[in-house]
């Protein structure tokens, strides 16, 4: 253990240590075989999504030994809690997927009320699935703590016949299925093989662009998250991190010296070259929100719109996380943004240092394969782009990394469905055509409730040949495993009365991801009779429990679906109580 003197004076954690009226506290950590030097050491909180719900989490529980290793190597006393999580591959294409969004404040919540509850004076939070990410990244800049965050680790990539097969494959290969292109035998073949070991998907969808955005952003130490969930050597980071929590409490470096305006445009620069989920889109404005940081939709979408997409990721690209660290992984890229002027590199990171003093330790160059050389590009612009409109005020989001230019202009006459399941059960019939935009709506943040991701769609779509010859648009979300002109996060949702709640079938919509427009062919008066006439949201069957309650505490998608105030209207910060 490391010889470090710690003023427990100027730590939440004398709250519950210190002095003779803590004696019935201390009686407490002694039967948990905690001894007095440890008493008196930081406390440290490892938060873990540990579960069995999916492969994403159970890789967890092992490596966050590690972390409670680093700790006490450091001086610290760690104290390992969980908290839920809900994995969006299981929850997928049924009522389930309502609760995976609003899992994301629960967890910032849970940690929140963990952390203030034992008064810890620092966080190491493990993560595994796509809304466990951001939700441990927000309770941590919530709490604005010295913190470190580590993920939990990728999936193998699956093979058949020679190729890479991802969960992606699985769920176009219902399309394929329901079009008669695809056997009931080679369908149970495929889902027996798809995913192979421990760890979040595959592709750079939610989970692992979240946590490139973790490396990005500071908050974890560079290089944490390529590693596959099973590779033993994730351990190493494990410790690694528990370590640097413990100089960051030395230093009294917090989240919110970590998180800035600077370290966000960093994480959506990364988000961008590397053809990152939608989500992203989502989950940056509530991490800015944590801090009292105004960073919208448009903020991150006008990013985007001026990062070159370098690395070749699934589901636009061909190569999965694996292969991105086997190239050098986020360090690496984010090297190749510097050489072009796009990274900050006086923001702050979990290890202590700079980015730019981090980034000058890496030896490792863009292999032209996974990574290609920043100055020459897949494509000049980024993967991920923000619209808006007459029938988007409040912005929306489309991936098209992967996608041709001319494939990223589309107008033709809506089809409009009140919900995923009548969009599902029209997909899966055929019952549309060709060039039509087929409109989800009511499954806005509010208005679903939970803003249910469309993959089952999408994904049908794709198994049905027709990925590129509908567009698709609705206020719910995207999967990062969706391709195809599929526009999400349209606001204001259905629910608070946004142009998507007056549209009807055959209203012309046109869908351009170049000049970045989203509108329909209908004239502010025509808009305005139409919203004057409407009769107010649809009624959900959520009348209570926690979804209820969510319904009515979210906003709108554009400032990132928060729930509550934010550090613009704390009036106390926790770690100086």
């Amino acid at each position: 253990m490391k010889n470090r003197q710690f003023d427990k004076s100027k730590l939440p954690s004398r709250h519950v240590t210190e002095g003779p009226a803590r004696a019935p506290h201390r009686s407490y950590f002694y039967a948990m075989g905690i001894s007095e030097e440890e008493i008196h050491q930081p406390w440290v909180g490892v938060a873990t999504c540990w579960n069995e719900a999916a492969p994403c989490n159970i890789a967890l529980n092992r490596q966050e030994q590690a972390v409670k290793q680093g700790v006490k190597v450091g001086g610290g006393t760690p104290r390992e809690f969980t908290t839920i999580t809900v994995t969006d591959g299981i929850a997928m294409g049924h009522e389930g997927m309502r609760s995976s969004l609003a899992s994301r404040d629960a967890i910032a919540d849970t940690v929140e009320l963990t952390m203030r509850g034992h008064c810890y004076d620092a966080i190491v939070g493990l993560a595994g699935c796509d809304k466990s990410l951001p939700g441990m990244m927000m309770a941590m800049v919530r709490l604005n703590v010295p913190s470190v965050f580590i993920y939990g680790g990728s999936i193998l990539p699956g093979r058949l016949n020679g190729q890479d097969v991802t969960v992606q494959d699985v769920f176009e290969a219902v399309g394929k299925h329901q079009a008669g292109n695809y056997s009931d035998a080679e369908l149970a073949v495929l889902e027996r093989v798809a995913c192979p070991s421990a760890g979040a998907c595959g592709g750079q969808f939610t989970a692992n662009t979240m946590a490139c955005v973790s490396e990005a952003i500071g908050l974890a130490l560079l290089n944490s998250s390529g590693a596959p969930a099973p590779y033993e050597s994730r351990d190493e980071y494990g410790m690694a991190s528990g370590e640097a929590v413990m100089t960051l409490i030395e230093k009294n470096i917090r989240a919110r010296d970590v998180v800035t305006r600077k370290a966000l445009e960093n994480a959506a620069r990364v988000v961008a070259c590397t053809g990152g989920s939608t989500n992203a889109g989502l989950h940056l404005p509530a991490i800015a929100h944590e801090a009292g940081l105004d960073f919208d939709l448009f903020d991150v979408t006008d990013i985007f719109h001026d990062t070159p997409y370098f690395v070749d990721l699934k589901p636009g690209g061909a190569y999965v996380a694996k292969d991105l660290y086997e190239a050098g992984g986020v360090p690496v890229v984010m090297k190749e943004l510097r050489k072009i002027g796009l990274i900050h590199e006086d923001c702050v990171t979990a290890s202590g240092r700079t980015m730019g003093e981090e980034l000058d330790l890496i030896t490792r160059e863009a292999d032209g394969r996974v990574i290609y050389p920043a100055a020459t590009p897949i494509t000049p612009t980024g993967g991920v782009v923000g619209l808006k409109g007459n029938l988007a005020p409040d912005g929306a989001i489309v991936k098209v990394a992967g996608m041709k230019p001319e494939e990223q202009v589309f107008t033709g006459p809506a089809r409009v469905f009140e919900c995923e399941e009548d969009a599902f059960e029209a997909v899966k019939a055929r019952a549309y055509r060709e060039g039509e935009v087929l409109v989800i709506r009511n499954e806005g943040p509010a208005g679903g409730p939970g803003m249910r991701e469309m993959l089952a769609t999408t994904a049908a779509l794709s198994g049905q040949g027709m990925g590129k010859k509908v567009a698709l648009i609705t206020d719910g979300r995207f999967s990062g495993a969706t391709r195809g002109f599929c526009v999400g996060h349209v606001g204001p949702e259905a629910a608070h009365g946004g142009p998507i709640a007056l549209l009807r079938d055959g209203d012309m919509i046109t869908l351009n991801a170049i000049t970045g427009e989203l509108s329909v062919a209908l004239s502010d008066e025509e808009l305005a009779a139409r919203k004057a006439a409407w009769t107010g949201p649809r009624p959900t069957q959520y009348a209570s429990g926690a979804l209820w309650k969510y319904a009515r505490l979210v906003g709108g998608a554009r400032k990132g679906a928060v729930t509550h105030p934010g550090a613009g209207a704390e009036l106390h910060v926790y770690m100086d109580q």
